[in-house]
């Protein structure tokens, strides 16, 4: 009866391990996800850089926009006293 359950087990070790040792399509897929990753690293770096283009861009819009409507208010007002000063 020891010898039956040594036997299976044996068998059974000898399955597991011959079965472990075929691993060239796990380092193969290792491999591919590997080269995914770099892949998707590379486009995640582009695009943290064009979205600090984009963000200098809307910060320099931003303040163009806050200097005319400045000088639309400032002529706005010369306006007035222009307006304010005439008689007819």
């Amino acid at each position: 009866m020891n010898k039956k359950v040594l036997m299976i087990a044996g068998v059974a070790m000898t399955a597991l391990l011959g079965g472990c040792a075929n691993t060239t399509a796990l380092e193969e897929s290792v491999a591919n996800l590997g080269n995914k990753v770099d892949q998707l690293s590379s486009e995640v770096s582009m695009l943290k850089g064009q979205h600090g283009t984009m963000s200098a861009d809307i910060k320099d819009a931003k303040a163009a926009a806050m200097d005319a409507q400045a000088e639309a208010q400032r002529a706005n007002a010369r306006l007035d006293n222009v307006a304010s000063s005439y008689k007819k």
